[in-house]
């Protein structure tokens, strides 16, 4: 009979002596201020530290939340885009163990580094709160394109070579964006439970009739935001985090999610970006100058942006059975109503 999923509370507890035998250290080695994140909704993330003889050693615990919110939600794929990049020059943490099987902890997990630095700001925005609000205007900017900087960095590996073609969806069809576009048709009636709101099957149609052929099909990060960077003192990239939703498709798709997400984090919440903020001209004139590509395909890709994102966040609202006035879509479907022809 498998173990009960344990509540948060017992986690550091229940894991202490599998941190003892996977690390080979000793039983007096404890683990304290285990504490959950509020960073990231898909996966849930606890931040802990073993104290040992050597010193505090920082960990982070992951493991599948109680209602999956993507429908082929698989915690090894994440832990496989990060072993596979290790050895890049995309800084990601290590991956210490993963444990799929049954256990005290009565669920999948995996532990993993915890890097130095710190993430801006996700709730609030990092244009209200944190250290991307607390920076000068240089520094803002510095951030900004370093976070640009890692996206150009990650669509220049070849993932080929990486093994990273398990990031495929070929099920969903032939091409890349063909294979996307059919995977957010299936996940948002999953999401919805069959009755996927008109402005979502509106988006869907949009995408299915102007697909195309990516004249370069790279590693998309997924979830490229600021506030997946991790920054130190100098507001330089130290970490690059949560590859849950990574994928094979065109590079633009990255890109997209960055100026979407930004747009819902000021203008969206009725916010100024902050001074040394890039704008979006300029974000997209430098990305192309670091790739050699133009952007041809951006407001294509940040329809298909708005509808991923959607799809966890529609789940969230049909599991929990949110009230209307509760519309936690809302930022997701403005966008789309804006960007649709």
């Amino acid at each position: 009979m498998s173990a009960a999923r344990l509540p948060a509370e017992q986690l550091g507890t229940a894991l202490e002596p599998m941190v003892r035998r996977h690390l080979s250290i000793r039983d007096s080695a404890r683990i304290r201020d285990f504490a959950r994140t509020t960073r990231g909704f898909a996966t849930e993330t606890y931040l802990f530290e073993v104290e040992r003889e050597t010193g505090a050693l920082p960990l982070v615990l992951r493991r599948p939340p109680e209602v999956s919110l993507f429908p082929d939600y698989d915690l090894l794929r994440q832990v496989l885009v990060m072993q596979r990049l290790a050895a890049t020059d995309i800084p990601v943490p290590t991956v210490q163990w993963v444990d799929r099987a049954e256990n005290s902890l009565g669920s999948p997990y995996f532990v993993m580094s915890r890097l130095d630095g710190e993430a801006p700001s996700d709730f609030p925005s990092y244009h209200v709160a944190g250290n991307y609000f607390e920076a000068t205007p240089e520094q803002r900017a510095r951030m900004w394109w370093g976070c640009v900087d890692t996206i150009v960095a990650i669509h220049r590996l070849d993932w080929r070579a990486l093994r990273l073609d398990f990031l495929a969806l070929p099920r969903h069809g032939g091409g890349p964006i063909e294979q996307v576009v059919n995977y957010l048709d299936a996940a948002l009636v999953w999401a919805c439970g069959g009755a996927v709101p008109d402005i979502y099957r509106r988006a869907v149609s949009y995408l299915r009739e102007h697909a195309y052929e990516p004249e370069r099909v790279v590693l998309c990060w997924g979830d490229a935001r600021m506030s997946n960077i991790l920054y130190d003192s100098e507001f330089q990239v130290t970490g690059v985090l949560d590859w849950e939703i990574a994928y094979l498709g065109d590079q633009e798709a990255d890109l997209a999610w960055l100026l979407f997400l930004d747009w819902a984090s000021s203008e969206f919440e009725g916010i100024a970006p902050l001074p040394g903020t890039p704008t979006r001209a300029e974000t997209i004139a430098y990305y192309e100058r670091r790739t050699g590509r133009a952007v041809r395909n951006l407001r294509y890709h940040e329809i298909l942006a708005a509808v991923l994102l959607s799809v966890p966040l529609l789940r969230m609202a049909h599991r929990v059975r949110l009230p209307p006035e509760m519309d936690i879509t809302g930022f997701c479907t403005a966008r789309i109503e804006q960007l649709l022809p």
